[in-house]
Parts: structure tokens; sequence; C-alpha cells
């Protein structure tokens, strides 16, 4: 039987009449904090013809425009801070590879904020003030490691902040520090299972019970080769560094959807395509808002994360919202011969078959005036080996899989063992060569 421990009661547990009287009373008084302190929202606002007053329920929140990452740029670096910066104690942002990057602000009420909730999904993830957590996550303008390692020490685990990277380093840590549970993306932790294969190092060595990953969509089929290959109970944790970091949400012991944070978040579902807010339970891009941010709220900001909301009777107790493990991006989403395909929706496909690695890549380009799809699949030496007959069986049966489930053909190719490139961070699906 699943022992669950939960980290906030009083909050994790409320009757849902009581949680959306709070998220409306916080709403309210944001909305007037960012109409008061934020140029950009004020102008907002008065576009609109609204005051903060107007906006009296949920539904209202709709009244308001998006917030996209795009406004963020454009207002770099401080122009969405709701407080001088002399009250801002900490400031991360993204890495700026497609243009300048997202600068994002906390107070020290808001690193305050942020262990609380990173607490509640490390706790519901089974990890105590008895556990040796191992952060994987790179330390520095990223959020992932710091907000990990914040949750750690608020409920009294002991940390180890390794940073990401030197693999064989961490697996002698792991080995010799008795690390009980370990945070990264789930490719990083594939990854190490490799390395853990080739150093034969056997996982009843290890202490490890947990593993708590995000940062990156990822299947059940990974999750399942993460459990059996080191011996863990592996959760999923969702965050995004605008609206805070890790710790908008993470799953409990049962792994049936993560458990939303909605004293803080507000979270939507709308049509990527339209803006249309989406009917409770189905499918579309996640819009979070943040209630209690004080250095720099953000209003029905657009995730690009694909996912649904829905509510159930957790055995854990919890009654927030839950919400599907995320399935792509709709800035990720691959437009080949007019078909929206998702690298997701491509995993599912080859992870039926048996002998295919959790490792391949997309590789899309461009002959003449034609797009073409390339996907590299990487497979067990048994099948790479193998008479040439028999891989091309399995190339024309995955072949057919794909044209089923996506509507289009692609190219695919077998590849040997360790072939592809492994990722610290997140894994790189999808390389589009195409010019525009």
């Amino acid at each position: 039987m699943i022992e669950h421990r939960i980290w906030n009661p009083a909050v994790e547990t409320i009757p849902r009449e009581d949680l959306e009287q709070l998220q409306l009373e916080r709403l309210q008084a944001t909305l007037n904090r960012v109409h008061r302190n934020v140029r950009f929202y004020r102008n907002r606002f008065e576009q609109m013809g609204i005051e903060p007053g107007d906006i009296r329920t949920r539904e209202d929140l709709r009244k308001i425009p998006f917030t996209t990452k795009e406004d963020l740029r454009n207002n770099y670096p401080y122009g969405m801070f709701a407080v001088p910066l002399r009250e801002v104690v900490r400031i991360h942002s993204s890495t700026g590879t497609t243009g300048k990057p997202t600068v994002v602000g906390y107070t020290a009420n808001d690193l305050d904020a942020w262990s609380e909730v990173v607490a509640r999904i490390m706790t519901a993830a089974g990890v105590t003030r008895d556990d040796v957590v191992q952060i994987a996550f790179g330390y520095g303008l990223f959020t992932g490691g710091f907000g990990l390692h914040y949750g750690s020490e608020k409920i009294g685990a002991s940390v180890i902040p390794i940073s990401s990277g030197n693999t064989r380093r961490q697996l002698m840590i792991m080995e010799d520090y008795r690390t009980t549970a370990l945070v990264c993306t789930p490719s990083y932790a594939m990854f190490l299972t490799e390395i853990m294969e080739e150093s034969g190092i056997d996982p009843e060595r290890l202490s490890l019970r947990y593993g708590l990953f995000g940062s990156e969509p990822w299947s059940e089929r990974i999750r399942g080769e993460i459990e059996s290959k080191m011996g863990i109970i592996a959760t999923d944790n969702y965050g995004l560094s605008e609206v805070m970091g890790p710790g908008v949400a993470g799953e409990c012991l049962e792994r049936s959807g993560l458990h939303l944070n909605e004293d803080h978040f507000i979270p939507e579902i709308i049509d990527p395509d339209t803006g249309e807010a989406l009917p409770f339970g189905e499918k579309g891009e996640l819009v979070l808002t943040t209630v209690t941010r004080e250095a720099m709220p953000l209003i029905r900001y657009r995730t690009r994360d694909v996912t649904r909301l829905y509510l159930d009777e957790c055995p854990c107790g919890r009654t927030l919202i839950k919400m599907e493990k995320v399935s792509g991006r709709t800035d990720d989403m691959i437009i080949y011969k007019g078909v929206n395909i998702y690298p997701s929706q491509v995993e599912e496909v080859l992870f039926e078959f048996e002998g295919v690695t959790p490792h391949y890549q997309i590789r899309l380009s461009r002959e003449g005036a034609l797009d073409t799809m390339e996907i590299l699949v990487e497979v067990g030496e048994g099948i790479f080996f193998d008479e040439m007959k028999k891989q091309k069986e399995m190339v024309e049966q995955i072949n057919d899989a794909l044209r089923s489930s996506l509507g289009v053909s692609a190219k695919v190719r077998l590849v040997e063992p360790r072939t592809l490139e492994r990722f610290e961070g997140k894994a790189r699906r999808v390389v589009d060569e195409r010019e525009i």
C-alpha cells in the first residue's frame, strides 16, 4: 500500500469552494498591483478599456489579453517588474539562444513561496527529511537547480548540489554518498542508466529510491525504462522560469497526473490557434496567471505547453486540479506537408516496437520544393546486427505505423547503439534544416 505524505494539508486538501475564493482574492490583488506598477499591463488595460475591478470572476479573466514570451523580451530586462530593483533579491533568465533572454526577478517573499511549492511536489513524490537528494540540474541563471534545491532544504533533506555533467563522477557520488533521490531531466536519467550498464554498476549497490524528473516531455515507456534500470519510483514535475521555475505542478506517488498548485497559479486551457478557451478536460495549450508573485506577476501567460486539466478523487487526498503530463509544445510542433506533428507522437509509435531504444531524432530538410522527413531510430545490437531482411521488415513496419498514426510518410533509418548524441539537459529531438 502506498504511503502518501502531504506537505501542506491546509492548502493541498482545501475544499474547492474555498480554493476558488482564495484564488479570486489573490487575483484581484495581483491585478491592482500590475495596473499600478507595470506600465505594460497598465497600457494593456487602457487599450481594452477595463479596470482591475472589472475582473470579478475567473471567467472575467478572459477579458485580458495574453502575455507572451515576446512581450517579456520586448520589455527586457526589467520592464515587467512590479517592484523597485532594490526589492529584487534574485535574478534568473533564459539562455537567450533565439534572441534576447527573458529575465525574471524574485523578492524575498517570492523565494519563500518558491521553496514552499517545491517542497509540496517533492513530498508528494515521496521525499522526506531523511533523504539525500542529488541535484543534477545545472545551477546558474537556469531555475531548475535552485528550485529543487530550495524545496529539498525546506523539507529538511540533505542536498548534493552536484549540478549537471561529469556523468561518471555523478555515479561515483551517487554510490559513495548514498543518494536516495535523483533530480534531473528524464533524458539525462536514461543516459545515466547507459553508463551504469557500461560500467557494470548494479542498481542494487545504490541507495536510490526516487527520481524527480522534469524540464522536458517524456513518455510512460521512458518512465518504465528508468524505473526498471535504476530500481526507483520516477515522478514527473512541471514548471517554467517565466512564472516561477519548478514547483508549478508535480505527481504524487499514484502517478496519475500532476497536482497543480492552484493557490499560486490559475490555469486555463486554450486552443493554440484561436486563443479561445477550451471546455474543461480537453487538450490544448496551458495558460497560467500568477497570483502570489511580487517581483514579476504574469497575467495569462502562454506557456506553449500542451496538456489538459481535470479533477478526480486522488487516493493521495489532494483536491488540487490535475494536469496531464505535457505531451509537447506548440512551438516544438513540426508542420510537415501541412500536417501538425509533435515529437511525442512519433515517440509513441516507435516505442511500440521491441528493440527500439528511447533515443531517436527527427531530421527535416528540403529537396527542391519538397520537404523531407527522416527519422533516425537507435536500436539494440541484436536488431542492428541482424540480417538485412529483418532490418528492412522492421523499417517497413515502423513506416506503416507512422503513416497510420500521423497521416504522413517518413524515411526511417535504423542506427546502431550510442550513435545519437546524449544530452545532460533537454534532449534535442528535432533538427530542422529547411530554409524558409
